[in-house]
């Protein structure tokens, strides 16, 4: 049974795609609906979700962050005060027509992003100096009409986080722009053990209606990559659109200086991509909701139940800890933890409690440790600790190996053909050059990082003088 449970998982390496979705469904994450591109989110999946959410919450708010709510709808006329951005969202908006059986006098988008809604809220909040900064975040689903979806990584309706701030001057609006991707990389590799790229975007890829865009960029084991988090600084373009004003100190009338910046649950797709094998899933511990699954061997022996019941309790001290009571076979129980992917599962059955010992079993390379039972609490807290650290490494040691130079046009189209993973190259800063890679690879920019090398002094593309190394990649 337990062969049999594997089997129904397509290999990474055969079909990607296909071993993606087959994890989903099987990991029991998500659902299908009646509405296309509708995804229901299952206690597996959303447990993920709310641990991802917990502990980003409490990073959020160590910074000054304060949590609020506004509508879900959005009217019309002022989602057209800001015209880059409207023109960026268009395609993607669903609009509400009737309130009951009346049609409505103006249309209503449901939101795909808030910033319309917090430039209109913050336009009626502040008025002085005093009112600043405003560090607002709202946790909430947005609606955008995807032509494509896949679980996690591109659902029309989907869960995430906006953080919207105000600001008395631009210096302020930059530093905190610049602070909370600093907290999003810092999340994704301490917690979800996903090592990333920072940098900013190109003028092309950027917000619509921002300054600037900065972004994390993760590497999948497919060699794709994969925007983890944007933090965007809007200057006083929004508010300017939304008569956003505070009085100064001099008593002038000025224009606040925003941000925005959002996560969404596209970061279980990714912890899926980084760190899944043929078996299913691998969760790091800090985000797995069931940490230890003690599997009772032979049950039904006396007094084998109990000890697992005990062993519980004990563990529930340093853990999230489950007893699988179930009649299934151990191989499926063993095969089901896998495909889960529960850090650690604990094997005990007579021959252990004879000995006063256990079977500790690592889901992330399968290691297989014999252990007392007397000190269980301290074996599997450092146990799990380990775990969480040699996975980050483990996923960074399969990043670096799959990134690659290439300092001319030759070897940039060998690498996007025949080696998948982030390629650095130089570039000159024309779109149009950027649009031609697009066009003829399949390869975009995904950011210009914050650590900048100089690997030659021609663009990759046009051979003009280089301006920037940029990391580049086909992307999801």
């Amino acid at each position: 049974m337990a062969d049999k449970k594997v089997e129904a998982i397509t290999s990474r390496d055969e079909d990607f795609a296909k071993w993606y979705t087959d994890t989903v469904v099987k990991a029991d994450l998500t659902g299908y609906t009646s509405v296309k591109g509708f995804m229901v989110l299952k206690p597996a999946g959303y447990a993920i979700w709310e641990l991802i959410q917990s502990q980003l919450d409490k990073r959020f708010k160590e910074t000054g962050v304060e949590n609020v709510y506004l509508p879900l709808l959005i009217p019309e006329s002022l989602l057209q005060k800001e015209k880059d951005h409207v023109e960026g969202f268009a395609p993607e908006v669903a609009w509400v027509t009737h309130g009951g059986l009346s049609e409505l006098q103006e249309r209503l988008c449901v939101r795909p992003t808030s910033e319309t809604l917090f430039c209109d809220f913050y336009q009626k909040d502040i008025t002085s100096y005093r009112d600043l900064p405003k560090v607002y975040n709202q946790w909430c689903s947005v609606v955008r009409w995807e032509k494509e979806t896949r679980p996690f990584l591109r659902s029309r309706e989907f869960l995430w986080q906006e953080g919207h701030t105000a600001h008395a001057t631009a210096e302020e609006a930059e530093e905190r722009t610049i602070q909370m991707l600093n907290v999003y990389a810092d999340f994704c590799e301490q917690v979800l053990a996903i090592p990333v790229v920072k940098g900013q975007k190109t003028e092309k890829e950027k917000f619509a209606g921002a300054v600037s865009t900065y972004t994390i960029e993760a590497l999948m084991h497919d060699g794709k990559a994969l925007q983890s988090g944007t933090s965007h600084n809007f200057g006083d373009g929004f508010a300017k659109a939304y008569n956003v004003q505070y009085a100064d100190k001099d008593n002038q009338l000025k224009y606040v200086h925003q941000t925005s910046w959002g996560v969404t649950t596209r970061l279980i797709g990714a912890i899926i991509m980084v760190h899944g094998d043929d078996n299913g899933l691998k969760l790091p511990p800090l985000v797995a909701p069931t940490q230890v699954m003690i599997v009772p061997i032979m049950q039904k022996k006396e007094g084998v139940l109990e000890k697992a019941d005990e062993l519980c309790e004990r563990l529930s001290k340093v853990a999230r800890v489950k007893v699988d009571k179930t009649d299934k076979s151990p191989g499926f129980k063993f095969a089901e933890c896998e495909m889960r992917g529960i850090p650690v599962r604990v094997e005990v059955g007579p021959r252990d409690i004879e000995n006063n010992e256990c079977v500790l079993v690592r889901r992330d390379n399968g290691e297989k440790i014999t252990v007392s039972m007397d000190n269980l609490e301290q074996e599997v807290s450092t146990l799990l600790e380990t775990i969480q650290k040699d996975m980050l490494e483990t996923a960074r040691a399969h990043r670096d190996s799959h990134t690659y130079v290439a300092k001319n046009w030759d070897e940039f189209v060998d690498i996007v053909n025949n080696k998948p993973g982030f390629i650095k190259a130089m570039w000159c800063g024309e779109t149009e050059c950027e649009e031609n890679i697009k066009a003829e690879t399949g390869a975009t920019t995904r950011c210009m990082p914050f650590e900048q090398e100089n690997l030659s002094d021609v663009c990759v593309c046009c051979g003009k003088p280089a301006k920037k190394m940029v990391y580049f990649g086909r992307a999801y």
